[in-house]
């Protein structure tokens, strides 16, 4: 006979997951319209309250080429200050309990988040990126895979001096968009790599939304057959085909246990322009319809996760309840369906229901919960040919 236990069919699946929220970093660098600093610190705060732990607020990278983040000391003093941390007591939250991430794709970028470390604003975690397929990778760091190793290895050795953690990243690992498939074997090298260099945890980025689930089942069941750490493992999907959430399954069911999205769905390659002005951004976008771009939907993934009976930490409610503010902010409908339809509830909706239900059935003399005619078999005879 089948398994019918889930966790017995996939062993390595966990019983509980950490989700780290990207939104105000990742989600927001594709707008191509300024979201004011008072709406990022907003959207931070509001997520710490409803559970996060894991948070990526900015870039610290040159505001000409990204100008989204010219705030970037102002969000983080936010989250540094003496208000925050008040706010944060009443409702029974450490501080110390946050980890604070600001992309730093280059040197320059880490220098400037040790500098505001030692003025006491400073993120808890830097971020940088390498593609194993290199034309992606020159397109958005403008240097070779070796010379940007080089640089990321004097730039962790600069973290760890200054007490901060660095997240390896390791993109077009299911493909590239620029120059299509890869191989699957170069990631789990690149990822060794990271971890050979000092990086305190990889993100395994799906930054065009390439992957199929049972490529991303076997991409990381080989990850975690070679570095079994799952605390070291992040997973990051990009919704291009609508078929992430089959990817977040697969990444369960290899046994990952980190997850980062946005609300939403936002995110993306940074804006080449700005409310009413061009920006450099990393240059020309590299897909056809800004339409279908995008991270996966936290909302929608924290309700799989949820209703699979798998542990998360968030106020669910109040994370939908964001998923609906952030459509104001913006400015346009997003690509959440749990924000609008909510979860799926055990007790039901009943201000749907018909009536007369109840009188018909007292009428033809039915008990409430009865299903078939009285003079029926409790239970059905199956037909031979249709029997195991």
């Amino acid at each position: 006979m089948t398994e019918y236990d889930y966790w017995k069919i996939f062993p390595r699946m966990p019983k509980k997951v950490t989700i780290g929220d990207i939104t105000v970093r990742d989600g927001f660098q594709h707008l191509e319209k300024f979201v004011s600093t008072r709406a990022k610190i907003f959207y931070a705060q509001e997520m710490i309250f409803a559970g996060c732990r894991n948070i990526e607020v900015t870039n610290l990278g040159n505001p000409y080429l990204m100008p989204q983040f010219s705030d970037a000391e102002e969000v983080l003093a936010a989250l540094r200050s003496d208000l925050f941390k008040r706010r944060c007591a009443k409702r029974g939250i450490n501080p110390d309990d946050i980890c604070v991430t600001a992309v730093t794709i280059r040197e320059g970028a880490v220098d400037q988040a040790i500098r505001l470390k030692e003025k006491g604003v400073g993120p808890d975690r830097c971020l940088m990126m390498v593609s194993t397929e290199e034309q992606h990778h020159f397109a958005n760091s403008g240097v070779t895979l070796p010379e940007y190793w080089q640089e990321a290895e004097r730039a962790i050795k600069k973290c760890r001096d200054a007490g901060l953690k660095m997240c390896g990243t390791v993109s077009t690992i299911w493909g590239s968009p620029i120059a299509g498939a890869t191989e699957l074997q170069d990631a789990v090298d690149f990822t060794k790599r990271w971890l050979s260099i000092g990086a305190s945890d990889i993100e395994h980025a799906d930054h065009d939304g390439s992957a199929s689930a049972p490529e991303v089942y076997r991409y990381f069941s080989m990850i975690l057959d070679q570095i079994p750490d799952t605390s070291v493992h992040i997973a990051h999907f990009h919704e291009t085909k609508r078929v992430a959430s089959a990817s977040i399954l697969a990444a369960l069911q290899a046994g990952i246990t980190h997850f980062e999205a946005t609300l939403g769905g936002m995110g993306g390659q940074p804006a080449n322009f700005l409310d009413d002005c061009p920006v450099p951004g990393t240059g020309d976008y590299y897909y056809e319809d800004p339409r279908y771009v995008g991270l996966t939907c936290l909302e929608d993934m924290l309700v799989q996760i949820d209703e699979m009976g798998i542990a998360h930490g968030y106020d669910v409610d109040r994370v939908l309840w964001l998923g609906r503010q952030i459509e104001r902010t913006v400015g346009k409908r997003l690509r959440s369906e749990a924000a609008i339809n909510g979860r799926t509830l055990t007790e039901g909706h009943p201000k749907f229901a018909r009536p007369g239900l109840s009188k018909r059935k007292e009428k033809l003399g039915e008990q409430p919960r009865q299903n078939v005619p009285a003079d029926w078999s409790p239970s059905a005879a199956l037909p031979e040919r249709f029997q195991p």
